[in-house]
């Protein structure tokens, strides 16, 4: 058309390369092809047709929240003679519709982070992995800690729910390994924690977060409940942490560990790998950093407990064994999420495994046998019925030897035999090795002989040959 302003027809035809007949038509009709056409009509009559302005449209309008799955299955409720072929048909019609006439959705707005200025913290869910512990499976969370600017973390197993004590524990480990604090610490409502407590529980719990915040200088934030996203530099990591955990379980073959602590050493050199990789940014942010307290501060509950005179203490719904001496003193305990510290007075005594209320709010006990043997051995039948029979026995060895030798023996010899095996262990300090014997014997058949076995794990004390030492006179040495 160009060349149609200064040339003829056919003159502007040749130059384009086009035949004669070509230029008088475009000269006639500038429309290319395609738009000459009439567009396309349905080809088959619309499904949707008599039903979507008249129905659908009105349950959208009535209820916005409802899923296109729910009102394709009322329509063929409604009307039988459709076809389900028609589902995809109403979902896109249903999108393009709330697309047009539907409501505003919440918008997320990205945020710019500055080193040193905010920490994140939460708990995310490990029971998918499938973990276990010596056989067992464990039930824990992962505690995870993150620097927006440099992708810093660090994560912490934690065995018990949500609590003040876990975020005390897990936060103050990532500050002291981060090396400093960031200006503000956010974390979500901590729901769990919540979910069962009074008021006053609740203002005692809020008061020791903002005392610990308090204590490394940082401003306490949360997001608003049940709004992730708010909290979304941490959610979104979890996956990114949980999905290298997983990959580092399949390359290691397993993921069984021989105890609590293997398995938070793998989960320490999966977060150092990783924290690694980033190595310049935390170098970067770190002098930004509030610079950290001289000491940490609490990061456990204090109780106290008086023991009875069944030999231990119950501590929220968990019966909890000491020695003996310990009978009508009052001790003070300090819970932490995997372990209680025992003190009487400012003395440290000891230090128990935590345990906690079984899933149907039933009591659990945490036994040990060293506490209790001394008097079982005088009273060996209270072991038939004792409320913790089965929690006495430190290996599954011994709880099989229990139940072999009652349905062979008489219970009042069944319970003395048990007996002797469990203080030859105590006396012995040979628990595991005759665990392995104990099940060697059993496979084959046998019931355990207490002389015998007491002969094969080390020489009674009794006859052990009493050695005098002749102490030496410091004169001696001036004579050399």
């Amino acid at each position: 058309m160009k060349l149609r302003q200064d040339h003829s027809i056919e003159t502007a035809a040749a130059k384009a390369g086009l035949s004669r007949a070509t230029g008088y038509r475009i000269a006639q009709d500038t429309r290319l092809p395609s738009q000459k056409g009439e567009p396309r009509g349905r080809r088959r009559p619309d499904p949707l047709e008599q039903i979507f302005d008249a129905e659908v449209v009105p349950l959208l309008q009535a209820a916005p929240g409802l899923r296109p799955v729910a009102i394709f299955e009322e329509m063929l409720r409604r009307h039988p003679e459709l076809q389900p072929g028609i589902r995809r048909t109403l979902e896109r019609r249903i999108r393009a519709w709330r697309a047009l006439h539907g409501e505003d959705q919440e918008v997320i707005f990205r945020q710019v982070h500055e080193p040193g200025r905010l920490g994140l913290s939460d708990f995310t869910d490990m029971g998918a992995l499938g973990v276990t512990v010596a056989g067992e499976q464990l039930d824990h969370l992962l505690y995870h800690f993150r620097l927006p600017w440099s992708g810093f973390e660090h994560a912490h197993v934690i065995l018990g729910g949500e609590s003040f004590v876990a975020l005390a524990e897990g936060l103050q480990n990532a500050l002291w390994t981060a090396g400093g604090a960031p200006a503000s610490h956010r974390t979500d409502s901590l729901s769990a924690a919540f979910r069962n407590l009074d008021a006053e529980a609740r203002t005692d719990l809020t008061t020791r977060y903002e005392a610990l915040c308090a204590h490394y200088r940082m401003v306490p934030t949360r997001n608003n409940k049940g709004v992730a996203h708010e909290n979304g530099s941490i959610e979104s990591a979890h996956g990114h942490l949980k999905g290298a955990i997983r990959d580092a379980l399949l390359m290691r073959g397993s993921s069984d560990f021989a105890d609590l602590d293997s398995y938070r050493a793998f989960i320490d050199e999966i977060v150092g790998r990783r924290n690694a990789a980033r190595g310049k940014g935390i170098a970067a942010e770190r002098p930004h950093l509030q610079d950290l307290p001289a000491r940490r501060s609490t990061d456990f509950e204090e109780v106290i407990v008086s023991v009875s005179g069944t030999g231990g203490f119950t501590l929220r719904k968990v019966f909890y064994t000491v020695p003996s001496r310990l009978i009508g003193h009052r001790l003070r305990v300090r819970l932490f999420d995997d372990r209680l510290e025992v003190f009487i007075g400012g003395t440290h005594l000891l230090t128990l495994p935590r345990g906690r209320a079984q899933a149907n709010g039933k009591h659990d006990q945490v036994v040990n046998y060293h506490h209790v043997i001394h008097s079982l051995r005088k009273k060996p039948m209270a072991l038939l019925n004792l409320v913790y029979r089965d929690k006495l026995f430190p290996r599954p060895e011994y709880r099989r030897a229990f139940e072999a030798l009652c349905a062979t023996l008489p219970e009042r010899q069944a319970c003395k035999v048990t007996v002797e095996l469990l203080a030859l262990a105590h006396d012995r300090g040979c628990e595991g090795e005759l665990a392995a014997e104990l099940d060697s014997l059993l496979r084959r058949g046998d019931l355990p002989d207490p002389a015998a076995l007491r002969a094969t794990f080390a020489p009674d004390p009794a006859r052990l040959p009493t050695v005098s030492v002749t102490p030496v006179q410091l004169g001696s040495y001036e004579a050399l």
